[in-house]
């Protein structure tokens, strides 16, 4: 059976001001890649949380596109590894019900976690009721894209044999 794509998935909550930001972004992305669909797939996630699970099952690689507050000056961009996004998950205070670390922490449970996981992450200034972004937000987009564009092509290369 072939490996099912690279998944790029942009979660949550586009009328609560910057927490829309990983939707926005892979809608971006999805928009304007000239990536091959069976080798990277671009979902929005919105809101549903842990009904995404069945979306990470037999991935090989996982990007998520998402809002964070993590104290950082707003428009920050955070390239957080599977650890960090773990230990964020906890503290991460993003509007919508659930969060990054919430989701890979529960893919991990079920053993559907992919073997590469990057989240990246933009420092949300604003969690209001209200549609579009925050400037700082605004103007980390192109950051933003560069970090998941990196990500992505990590994701993309063959991983290297570890040397213990």
């Amino acid at each position: 059976m072939p490996e099912a794509p690279i998944l790029v998935l942009g979660i949550g909550n586009t009328l609560l001001k910057d927490d829309g930001v990983g939707v926005l972004l892979v809608e971006e992305f999805r928009d304007r890649s000239s990536l091959p669909a069976e080798e990277v797939e671009f979902l929005d996630g919105g809101t549903q949380d842990l009904a995404l699970l069945g979306h990470l099952a037999g991935r090989r690689a996982l990007v998520i596109l998402d809002a964070v507050k993590l104290g950082a000056a707003p428009g920050t961009v955070h390239c957080l590894t599977l650890e960090q996004a773990l230990d964020s998950g906890s503290r991460s205070a993003t509007a919508h019900e659930g969060n990054a670390g919430e989701l890979l922490r529960m893919a991990m449970m079920l053993g559907e976690l992919p073997e590469r996981v990057a989240v990246i992450g933009v420092e949300a200034a604003s969690l209001e009721t209200g549609l579009g972004l925050s400037e700082p937000v605004r103007q980390a987009l192109p950051a933003a894209m560069d970090a998941a564009r990196a990500a992505i092509t990590a994701a993309r290369s063959p991983r290297e044999p570890d040397r213990t």
